[in-house]
This record gives C-alpha cells, structure tokens and sequence, in this order.
C-alpha cells in the first residue's frame, strides 16, 4: 500500500492503481485495475491543460500503475491524489516518487 502526504500534512493510504488514462474536453479520466473509474478537472493541471492533444496521449503507467507520467510534459500524477480530489499543490513535495 502507498501512503499519500498531502500539504496540509493529512496522510492517505491508498492502493489504487491505473489501467487505462484518457481526456475529454474537461476532464481527466482513469480507469483503475479494479475497474472503477476516476475523473478530476484538467483544470487543476495547467501542463496538462495547456498540453496539445498529442502530448496529452503520449502517457505512461509509472510505479505499477501507482502513477501516470507525461514524458514531452515532464508530468507525473498521482492516482491516490486523483481519487481524492487532490489538485496539483495539494500533494506534499516530499512524497516518494511512485
């Protein structure tokens, strides 16, 4: 299980862990292993928002699906952070890389 540290010091555990990744108009979405579905405002994350579609497309599951990374971005997500509604300078910068 990995354990999310939020700004505002609250800490997570979470086990989710990501499938599939794609966007529409507004919204991130995420289907996890389990089959559940996540989706967050791109909103909350300017890189991805300003993204070309292309960019956007060109994803990675990183840490066993624990993490979702954008290479031409230089973007990494936390899954845990999405399924809590976290956004972007929410999450602590001293959480391990997933």
């Amino acid at each position: 299980m990995s354990t999310l540290v939020l700004a505002n010091g609250v800490t997570i555990a979470t086990e989710a862990r990501a499938e599939r990744v794609w966007f529409d108009r507004e919204f991130l979405l995420c289907q996890l292993q389990d089959g559940r579905i996540v989706s967050v405002p791109i909103s909350w994350y300017p890189r991805l928002r300003d993204a070309s579609p292309e960019a956007r497309e060109n994803w990675e599951l990183i840490g066993g699906g624990r993490g979702i990374h954008w290479p031409a971005l230089d973007e990494d997500l936390e899954v845990g952070a999405c399924m809590v509604g976290c956004q972007e300078d929410e999450v602590d910068d001293h959480n391990e890389k997933v």
